[in-house]
């Protein structure tokens, strides 16, 4: 396997670390100007748009969207015909999630207030919003961890209504998806997908309704549908490839990291797996791990593919410059395989989730440790946060304030907005002066 190695010692290093992080996120031109279409399509035409796309590019037909709705009823049937290990599995997944989102609720939701001295009371509201749309993949690509991660902070946020859409190619629903859409609380469930799904949640149809906030995974139609979309509600975030940086000391099995590394690479080729490391033998014996457990893996040329293209062994001085690259990186996952993780992780600012520990794997986190696994990716960790229930609530400043209040404050207002030449502003304010 051709998997880069880079050491920061070289001269050449940071050349050939961006070259190495380099994503093109340059829109395809063809995808671009079908989502529009079809997005203008939806806004114009409503249902009719929606079915006729859906027939189009998923083979379902159906007379009206109205048949596309699965009723409740038939979510608790696919959950109660799950076998006995899925439904176990998929219950202990969404009590962990929903424990972690309550406790992150209880941090983020509540609302604040103090007096000023002229008793005047400026504070904070937190409510949530009105009805989201999650987007989920469907047919033979199902994944209902992404259904847990999405609707359960929406439904611990407080949102009135959760709209899911999922594409059923063909017709083939996934019962463990369904199921999943059972035990989160999602409202309503429509089987269509793609941009038109996208335009009929941010426009509204006639039986679909319009919502606040998109969130959730698609593929690069739905992608751009969200960007273009953005403005008329709000959308969760633009994700680009999967990441996964581990920092390790040496003292983990290469074996578990090397498996480590192909849990994200297996996603598609554009997947991105690097490995930082002062020990230059415990590099040498992850490869050599990684060269031996390769052919044992169903996706291994999609495994392949991705760690030659676009992963990287890194060889630093010190775990301390191993933390301060992975700050320069950003990454959705980082894995401190360490026998001392907590040491360094005041040293770790910039990550989308962080595990710590020998026996923290990533892929715990993507299905049922509880935090969300919708994180940024492509180094939007510098600025951006995993998805969660602040996602789903929104904030409003409060002002009562008092008559002594305004007489502190009215000239203070007065002079600023006569310095910008607002004189109605400026009147206001003086007006309450008395």
């Amino acid at each position: 396997m051709k998997i880069a190695r880079l050491d920061t010692r070289h001269a050449d290093f940071d050349t050939r670390l961006q070259s190495l992080l380099h994503w093109s996120e340059a829109q395809d031109a063809g995808i671009e100007q079908a989502v529009a279409g079809i997005l203008a399509e939806v806004r114009r035409d409503g249902d009719a748009a929606v079915l006729a796309r859906t027939a189009q590019f998923d083979g379902v037909q159906a007379a009206s969207v109205a048949e596309l709705e699965i009723a409740r009823a038939d979510l608790q049937a696919a959950f109660d015909g799950l076998p006995a290990a899925q439904a176990a599995a998929l219950q202990t997944a969404a009590a962990r999630v929903r424990r972690y989102h309550e406790a992150q609720a209880a941090a983020v939701c509540q609302g604040w207030q103090y007096e000023d001295e002229d008793g005047s009371v400026l504070g904070q509201q937190v409510t949530p919003l009105d009805r989201v749309g999650i987007y989920v993949p469907g047919g033979k690509a199902a994944y209902p961890s992404s259904v847990l991660m999405n609707a359960i902070p929406a439904q611990v946020a407080g949102v009135g209504e959760i709209v899911m859409v999922v594409p059923t190619p063909k017709g083939e629903r996934n019962a463990l998806v369904l199921a999943a859409a059972f035990l989160s609380g999602v409202h309503r469930v429509f089987t269509v997908g793609g941009a038109q799904a996208v335009g009929a949640l941010a426009y509204g149809t006639a039986t679909i309704p319009r919502v606040d906030k998109i969130t959730g995974p698609g593929n690069a139609y739905v992608a751009a549908a969200k960007r273009r979309v953005f403005g008329q509600v709000g959308i969760d975030m633009i994700a680009g490839p999967s990441e996964i940086l581990v920092l390790a000391d040496g003292s983990v099995s290469p074996d578990w990291v090397a498996m480590d590394l192909f849990s994200q690479a297996e996603h598609d080729e554009l997947a991105q797996s690097i490995l930082l490391s002062p020990d230059a033998a415990y590099l040498d014996a992850v490869q050599a791990a990684m060269e031996r457990l390769l052919p044992t893996l169903p996706r291994a040329a999609t495994i392949r593919a991705s760690l030659e293209g676009r992963g990287g062994l890194i060889l630093t001085r010190s775990m301390d410059e191993a933390c301060s690259l992975s700050n320069r990186i950003a990454p959705e996952h980082l894995e401190v395989s360490s026998q001392e993780p907590l040491r360094w992780l005041p040293q770790l600012q910039h990550a989308g989730a962080i595990f710590l520990g020998a026996f923290a794997s990533e892929s715990l986190g993507d299905y049922c440790a509880g935090p969300n696994h919708v994180l940024p990716t492509s180094g939007t960790a510098r600025f951006s946060s995993p998805l969660g229930v602040y996602d789903f609530v929104k904030r409003s400043s409060l002002l009562h304030i008092s008559e002594a209040g305004a007489r502190t404050l009215g000239p203070v207002a007065e002079v600023l907005a006569q310095g910008e030449g607002l004189q109605a502003h400026a009147r206001s304010a003086s007006l309450r002066l008395g």
